[in-house]
């Protein structure tokens, strides 16, 4: 399911929507009662309106959905995994502010082409 810019995740989308995806993509595992994942909430919805067509963000709630964050070994959150060709290539785990995020995707993207 897509609320504005993110991609909402479940057990049942994730291989499909994360794993499938040509596009990569930045996933943020959260909770609904996790203040810090509640701090990120805002940042991660600007960085995927400003990398629109060139990342996804999605976000997955582990309380709602146990079967991935257990299978990735997620034990903090937030946890932000990026994939990049159906494959994690990096995470980080906490909140961050926006250029630290940002940075954190740059390394991974293919330059943006004007």
């Amino acid at each position: 399911m897509q609320e504005g810019n993110i991609v909402h995740l479940s057990d049942a989308t994730y291989d499909q929507e994360v794993l499938q995806s040509a596009t990569p993509i930045l996933v943020d595992f959260y909770a609904d009662w996790c203040g810090p994942c509640k701090m990120i909430g805002p940042v991660l919805e600007e960085i995927a309106a400003d990398y629109r067509g060139r990342i996804k963000v999605g976000k997955m709630n582990v309380d709602q959905n146990r079967l991935v964050p257990t299978r990735l070994g997620v034990r903090s959150i937030p946890t932000l995994m990026l994939y990049k060709g159906g494959q994690v290539v990096d995470q980080m785990v906490g909140a961050f502010p926006k250029a630290q995020i940002v940075k954190f995707i740059e390394r991974w993207l293919d330059p943006a082409v004007s």
